[in-house]
């Protein structure tokens, strides 16, 4: 176990270095997206919004995420690593300024100088399954303060679209559904699902600083 961990782990910062390299090229204007995130709103800026594909879930919160892990995931659904119709539909139509400029205005966003969040400890059974995919060793501390800013804060993030995302580490060979990336797919499917919206229940749970601010398409 130990082994794979560390091969994860030398893959994990192989990944991080390609797309921080590439985010560098591109300097984000927060102000410049304003006329960019409409797209945006119709989803991530209604609170409890649901998403109904492929399962329903609450669509993730992300004002208050990181910059390079927004502009991560979108160049993700470009390359159809991950396969969600509707945002590889967006992300296609995306040049590489709007990605830049996207990712800052939401790492900005309702963002406050709050200090960071604090972990509740977990139970026996989460603790040992949180040892096991070593998840702070990426998420950071109190899973709020990640190794890169390439990597997501997860802490507070809904539990059932954490549990959708995990599980999509899982599927294969299917065209509209699913996640490639070897670091999290290795994990991810070392747990059962059950263990897996477990994990999700928990981290669900901790305090955050990702935000869903309501906003209008009409400005």
């Amino acid at each position: 176990m130990r082994k794979l961990l560390s091969s994860l782990f030398a893959l994990a910062v192989a990944s991080v270095t390609a797309v921080s390299v590439h985010a560098q090229e591109v300097k984000g204007d927060a102000k410049a997206a304003e006329q960019k995130v409409a797209m945006c709103i119709g989803c991530h800026g209604i609170k409890g919004y649901q998403a109904s594909f492929p399962e329903i879930y609450k669509v993730p919160m992300i004002s208050g995420q990181n910059a390079k892990y927004i502009a991560s995931s979108l160049y993700a659904y470009q390359k159809g690593e991950r396969k969600h119709p509707t945002m590889k539909g967006i992300a296609a139509s995306l040049t590489d300024q709007d990605i830049a400029d996207i990712a800052a205005y939401y790492e900005q966003h309702g963002k406050t100088q709050a200090p960071a969040p604090a972990a509740t400890a977990p139970d026996a059974k989460v603790a040992e399954l949180l040892k096991k995919g070593a998840c702070v060793s990426c998420h950071g501390e109190n899973f709020s303060q990640p190794i890169d800013p390439s990597y997501p804060k997860i802490a507070g993030q809904h539990k059932d679209y954490l549990f959708v995302a995990l599980k999509s580490y899982k599927t294969e060979n299917l065209s509209t559904w699913g996640r490639s990336n070897g670091v999290m797919g290795g994990i991810a499917k070392q747990y059962s699902n059950n263990e897996l919206k477990a994990l999700s229940a928990y981290v669900g749970s901790l305090d955050t600083e990702l935000k869903t601010v309501p906003q209008s398409k009409f400005r």
